[in-house]
């Protein structure tokens, strides 16, 4: 009998080795191409980005998490930047159709925005060059609303 539960267990362990490894993601899938090879023929670059989050809004806050494919959000411009292979870039942010808009080449994977009144918004956020052009469709509009009863909070205290 103890021999026949020495080979059940090596049995389930085995199969989780196994398992753990067929399911298991190299680096390079993970966080993509190594800064030092340069990549021919590089895929078209892609923003993804999540709703806001609830919990944000209720306090009169943005805050929406992204991720991008195909591209490094690092904080580097200009002409020479666009030769760089991994492709580079930013984003560049735009509140409720404002004429002004920021970049943002942080990396932080989260949008924040604080301070945002009560009633409807629309955050324009898109995925640029190191020349501030937009990547082809790569532009994410989200429409939202902050709730009446958001409670501001600023600088730790509630207002």
């Amino acid at each position: 009998m103890p021999r026949i539960k020495t080979l059940a267990v090596a049995a389930v362990a085995a199969t989780a080795v196994l398992t753990g490894r067929a399911f298991a993601q190299s680096a390079n899938e993970v966080r993509g191409a190594s800064p030092y090879v340069a990549i021919q023929n590089e895929p078209a670059p892609r923003l993804v980005v999540d709703p806001p989050l609830p919990e944000g809004l209720a306090r009169g806050v943005f805050w929406a998490q992204y991720r991008v494919e195909n591209l490094r959000i690092v904080q580097v411009f200009g002409a020479g930047a666009r030769q760089v292979s991994p492709r580079i870039g930013h984003l560049h942010i735009n509140v409720d159709d404002l004429p002004w808009w920021w970049a943002d080449a942080s990396d932080s994977n989260t949008i924040d925005i604080a301070g945002l009144p009560a009633g409807p918004h629309k955050v324009k956020i898109s995925l640029v060059d190191p020349d501030h052009n937009v990547f082809p469709g790569q532009v994410t509009t989200l429409t939202f609303i902050v709730p009446e009863h958001a409670k501001m909070k600023h600088d730790g205290q509630d207002q």
